[in-house]
């Protein structure tokens, strides 16, 4: 089992940063690719940024791109999501998300693992 806990959220006006972290247990990890998600009020979950076992690959969302980075730090069993610019939109509870598979995953079916989540709250 691997256990996800995220932390880094809060409150921020628009035009603000914030960087979410997302501890992971478990010796595996290194051959883990990751995801975060995120889900706002009466919206589905939707995939923001994902990042292949060793960094090589990465995928945004369109909405987020050039604003986010998502990093993997394999030394520490952690992924950082780093969020510039932020607007209202981006209000959200953001998911960590772990897959037992080495290459990107794009829905939320191709993750093992999840986290309990982290509010981000943008306020304009």
């Amino acid at each position: 089992q691997v256990q996800l806990i995220e932390s880094g959220g809060g409150l921020v006006q628009a035009g603000g940063s914030l960087r979410l972290s997302c501890a992971a247990s478990g010796r595996t990890f290194m051959s883990y690719a990751m995801g975060w998600f995120r889900q706002a009020t009466g919206k589905e979950r939707e995939l923001v940024a994902a990042i292949s076992w060793n960094g090589g690959s990465t995928y945004y969302a369109d909405s987020v791109k050039g604003r986010y980075t998502i990093s993997k730090d394999n030394a520490k069993n952690t992924v950082y999501l780093q969020m510039n610019s932020l607007k209202p939109e981006d209000t959200a509870r953001y998911y960590c998300a772990a897959r037992e598979r080495w290459g990107l995953g794009y829905t939320a079916f191709d993750y093992d693992y999840w986290g309990q989540g982290s509010q981000v709250t943008v306020s304009s």
